[in-house]
């Protein structure tokens, strides 16, 4: 019977748990199978995903690479657009009327025929430029006068203007405001330095003006050449000095012991320049105390010469720099010391016994613009003012606090030609393949969900190492991936960087001390985070271009004492410092990676919300400045 039992297939007690534990096994062993199954899937799709976006970026490269040679064969064959011609007929003008050609009065009335016939006069005169400054002058005497524009002529004297000369946050700000000005139908001109160390590549139609110029410096009259040119559809003037040769020839632009002398010369010259040409603008812009002695020049002396209507605006990028001088050397630009040395004029407050040119532009000015994208107008008079406080309160009613822009025909990621995809709010898809992109440059896992936290360190000084190692440490603990962009041509970062590198090396932290301006701009479109190291960066403009790309700028410290404003109850602020303060201002960086994980959604909405902003050139600071214009005007 047992062994009937067994052939008639009945297993016994010992044998049950076996054939379970192989049933099991099996199902296991399946279920293994087909993990790994799915798992070279995916593999393969994302292997293919990326070929697929090389391949894209092959191309796109290809594509950028022929649009370069077409537009540098444009640039070598002369190509010139409508503005940038219409330039060279204007400051043809000017070298008629110094080489006394033409008068005054008369330069003066065809100025305004090329300005209110901009596209005309340059498709009239477009092959005359090369011509006899008699033909030129003869065609224009013949050509009708339409009817007088409405916007301003604006004319910066100034020391930097990007690309030509750039050292701190005014070059980017001269050329940012200049050309959406000019685009929004204002007509605007630059005096520059003519350093020897200007980048005059980008510069269309530099020319010599062949008639003598001559300004005022040190009891009596000075040789200066003078040249003009185009950039960017702006017309620039730069000045040389020829007996003074040496003051624009060094290999830096600032912090010489005979600073004054150097920018008083060229702040008188650009005044005698101006007078003698005939201009007449609406506005001369000031920019810091290099160009502030312009005040006191134009009232004292230049406004009796033709220049009745004009009107002065200053601009601030800070009150670090003032100029203190003994009040004797005013006298070598034409100015009475005696009667500027004046508590109500240039004597400095603290240091009774010398002159503050910085004061005397605030004071001699008929409105002051301040840069500042997060400070408020009292908390700057207050906090900020590096001892011109009395000053700036006596002249309270007179200072609008702007903010600093970026370029949106550049940074804007529905067009920005460095992107692998493009994207915009309507269709974020392509932020995804620029942070797959960014991490497969970076040799990161690729993977959309993780959370990429981008920094662009351009200093070291008072950045808080240690504080900012902690937290990417315990970021990186969850998940995190971090892209750290560094000069290595400045020193204390690439110290402070390779240092760091040492103590991350084995998380998921990547470093780039070499970059280009296309991984700078992948940066911003595949990082979710940027670190910021301050919200007023005037000249990276990191935290705005982050808004724009769907990046959050978060401080890399929220205790930075520039950003605590809860005793601040100023209202004078800009849009951009209203919208940071109610959006990303106070969060930490764990905070931001808390309400990714925790909160996608609100996440997701004040990312949204961000893109649509508006924070460039075009926007805030073109309208502060426009009604900081029409303000003088109106005097």
């Amino acid at each position: 019977m047992d062994s009937g039992g067994h052939d008639n297939g009945e297993m016994s007690p010992e044998q049950s748990p076996n054939v379970e534990l192989e049933m099991k096994n099996n199902g296991i062993w399946r279920l293994f199978k087909e993990a790994q199954q799915n798992i070279l899937y995916l593999n393969k799709q994302r292997l293919k995903a990326v070929e697929e976006l090389n391949k894209a970026n092959r191309e796109k490269q290809l594509l950028l690479d022929k649009v370069d040679e077409l537009e540098n064969e444009n640039r070598r064959a002369g190509g010139k657009d409508n503005l940038a011609l219409c330039w060279e007929v204007l400051l043809r003008i000017d070298s008629l009327v110094l080489g006394e050609m033409i008068s005054i009065a008369e330069a003066s009335d065809l100025r305004r025929i090329v300005i209110d016939r901009k596209v005309s006069v340059a498709d009239l005169f477009s092959d005359m430029l090369e011509k006899r400054d008699a033909e030129l002058l003869a065609e224009l005497r013949h050509f009708s006068e339409g009817s007088r524009k409405k916007g301003y002529h604006i004319i910066h004297i100034c020391t930097e203007m990007e690309p030509l000369v750039s050292v701190g946050p005014l070059a980017p700000y001269i050329t940012g405001l200049s050309c959406v000005l000019q685009r929004k139908g204002h007509l605007v001109e630059v005096i520059l330095p003519k350093y020897a160390s200007l980048d005059l590549d980008e510069v269309q139609g530099l020319r010599e003006v062949e008639a003598e110029s001559y300004s005022y410096f040190n009891g009596q009259l000075h040789g200066n050449k003078i040249w003009t040119g185009v950039v960017y559809g702006i017309g620039v003037t730069f000045i040389q000095p020829l007996y003074f040769s040496s003051f624009f020839s060094r290999d830096s632009i600032y912090d010489y012991p005979d600073d004054f002398e150097r920018f008083t010369y060229f702040s008188r010259a650009s005044l005698d320049y101006i007078a003698k040409s005939g201009k007449q603008p609406d506005v001369l812009h000031l920019h810091n105390w290099e160009t502030a002695i312009v005040g006191p020049l134009f009232w004292d002396i230049f406004a009796k010469q033709g220049l009745g209507n004009t009107r002065i605006l200053l601009s601030c990028n800070g009150f670090e720099s003032q100029c203190l001088e003994e009040p004797y050397k005013l006298a070598l630009c034409g100015l009475d010391p005696v009667r500027l040395h004046r508590p109500d004029r240039l004597q400095d407050a603290g240091k009774t016994h010398l002159v503050n040119i910085l004061k005397g532009g605030i004071v001699y000015s008929n409105e002051v613009v301040i840069m500042s994208s997060m400070h408020s107008k009292g908390r700057i008079i207050r906090s900020m003012s590096h001892g011109l406080e009395p000053t700036l309160a006596l002249h309270k009613e007179k200072l609008l606090v702007a903010p600093y822009g970026f370029d949106n025909s550049i940074w804007d990621p529905s067009t920005d030609k460095f992107l692998p995809v493009n994207y915009s709010t309507e269709n974020m898809r392509g932020k995804y393949a620029c942070k797959v992109a960014l991490q497969h440059q970076a040799g990161l896992s690729e993977h959309a969900s993780s959370i990429l936290v981008g920094c662009i360190i351009s200093e070291v000084s008072d950045f808080e190492l240690e504080k900012l190692k902690a937290a990417v440490y315990n970021a990186t603990k969850g998940g995190a991936q971090f892209i750290f962009l560094g000069n290595v041509a400045v020193p204390t970062i690439d110290r402070a960087l390779k240092s760091f590198q040492e103590e991350l090396e084995d998380l998921d932290v990547k470093f780039f001390y070499h970059y280009n301006e296309a991984l700078l701009h992948l940066m911003f479109a595949g990082s979710d985070i940027i670190l910021c190291q301050s919200f007023d960066d005037p000249l990276l403009q990191v935290p705005l271009k982050a808004l724009k790309y769907g990046a959050a700028p978060v401080l890399e410290n929220t205790g930075d004492k520039n950003f605590r404003y809860s005793a601040d109850h100023d209202h004078e602020i800009t849009k951009f410092s209203q919208f940071m303060r109610s959006t990303f201002g106070n969060m930490s960086l764990s905070q931001a990676l808390e309400e990714i994980n925790n909160n996608p959604s609100t996440w997701k909405r004040k990312i949204m919300n961000a893109m649509t902003e508006d924070f460039s050139w075009d926007a805030e600071c073109y309208d502060i400045h426009v009604s900081a214009y029409t303000a003088v005007k109106s005097l």
